[in-house]
């Protein structure tokens, strides 16, 4: 049992694209002061080509 999820595992694992140059992620983050008080923000971006996926956290 335990081998066969192994297997599966190492299958999906090497189809899943992890062949190619690692991708770096950016990290961005900010501090912004207003009448409503002190807001901060922190942003995680990944960009490969034309396509770009990011994520605010704050």
């Amino acid at each position: 049992m335990k081998l066969t999820f192994g297997l599966i595992f190492a299958v999906v694992l090497a189809a899943c694209g992890a062949d190619g140059e690692p991708v770096q992620p950016n990290l961005s983050a900010g501090v912004s002061v207003g009448s409503g008080g002190v807001n901060g923000n922190v942003g995680v971006s990944v960009r490969k080509g034309p396509v770009s996926i990011g994520w605010n956290i704050f």
